[in-house]
């Protein structure tokens, strides 16, 4: 599950029992931190927290501020300065050297459009959304806080915000769906600036295994834990059923030939075939050649299997396009010296995740570059 629909599960839960509390969110980093723009923690009345904004060395004063700011009932923007080693609200000195802005936002239950209201609007779609969340960097003025949600068709939910500068959002917005990648901007009316931070939410990824052996089962518990949706396909129900695949998987008992009819492919659907039988793979590439939306295939087995099978298909007078063959893996996987079931299958989902990112998936210490792209936490100035 995401941390985001942690978050909201949360939040139902804390609703019906009417306990009071405040989502802290990560709004702008400067310079480095563990976590980015876009974080979120919930915070209960009585201190409990949901979710993270770092890696453990804000939280705790965090919380006090969560707290403060839940007595006052107002929004409140909190500036943490990593890079001072001196600082004793960093307690565990990471040395990221970075300055983060949070917002605080206590949550009215009675309101339709809080906070998480508007967040849970996002984890209960599939599209692409973008969410603005409207903050001042002077801390005296009104933090209008998490204030639209929209889809690439512009369909709304939010605050009432003045009309300039709810148009800018929704342009903004638009660009941050078409785009896939968040941003920051500071939009200046006659009257004020406000600065805002609008992220791109995009469904999670969903990963189908054909096949459901032994080691499907423990690549299904390791894509569940990402919060990636996973369908499990196989043609013996002695094998894929809820019994050995247990938690929010979808199991299918299907032909080879039939695997695609119940399931909805997108952008951001992979597959991995991993049956252990040469024709039931076969059947699904088959299926899967030509589908101009799967960004990622991956093949189990060794090379010399994914060669038969490539001429195999010329011999079926089935030529294989170069852009399928761009986004077949075969053999699956990174070279991690993976052995075990659970090496295999944590080397299969760095795959699909360099892939998706478009990353080389190189160790870091290879980057002589800051580690996240500095450029995009940078205010694009418009004036309204």
């Amino acid at each position: 599950m995401r941390e985001l629909d942690v978050i909201i599960s949360k939040y139902k839960e804390l609703k019906l029992q009417d306990v009071r509390c405040i989502l802290a969110t990560v709004v702008h980093v400067e310079g480095s931190s563990y976590r980015r723009a876009g974080a979120r923690m919930l915070v209960d009345e009585y201190g409990n927290i949901t979710g993270a904004i770092s890696g453990g060395c804000l939280e705790g004063d965090a919380l006090r501020k969560a707290l403060f700011a839940l007595d006052r009932q107002e929004n409140k923007l909190v500036t943490y300065d990593t890079s001072d080693e001196d600082d004793a609200v960093i307690g565990a000195q990471l040395g990221c050297n970075g300055i983060i802005q949070v917002l605080f936002e206590p949550i009215n239950y009675t309101d339709g459009n809080n906070p998480c209201e508007l967040l849970r609007t996002i984890t209960e779609q599939e599209v692409p959304m973008a969410v603005s969340v409207v903050f001042n960097l002077d801390k005296s003025q009104q933090q209008l806080g998490t204030s639209l949600v929209t889809d690439e068709n512009q369909a709304v939910s939010g605050q009432q915000l003045c009309d300039d500068l709810q148009q800018a959002l929704l342009v903004k917005s638009r660009e941050v769906i078409n785009e896939n990648a968040s941003c920051f901007a500071e939009l200046t009316t006659e009257e004020k600036t406000h600065f805002v931070f609008i992220q791109i939410h995009q469904p999670p990824v969903k990963l189908v295994l054909v096949g459901a052996g032994n080691d499907a089962q423990i690549l299904a518990q390791q894509t569940d834990l990402l919060g990636w949706k996973v369908t499990v396909t196989d043609g013996r129900p002695t094998h894929a059923n809820k019994e050995r695949f247990v938690g929010s998987c979808e199991v299918i008992v299907t032909k080879p030939e039939e695997t695609l009819k119940n399931i909805n492919i997108d952008n951001r659907t992979c597959f991995v075939l991993m049956s252990h039988n040469y024709n039931y793979d076969l059947s699904v590439l088959k299926l899967l050649l030509g589908n101009p939306e799967t960004p990622y295939i991956g093949i189990l087995g060794p090379l010399k299997k994914y060669e038969r099978m490539l001429n195999e298909l010329a011999d079926g007078g089935i030529e294989v396009s170069k852009e399928d063959l761009a986004k077949i893996h075969a053999p699956v996987g990174l070279e991690i010296g993976a052995e075990t079931p659970a090496e295999i299958g944590l080397s299969i989902l760095a795959e699909i995740q360099s892939v998706l990112t478009d990353k080389e998936a190189r160790p870091l210490k290879q980057k002589t570059e800051p580690i996240h792209d500095t450029k995009q936490n940078q205010f694009q100035k418009i004036t309204l």
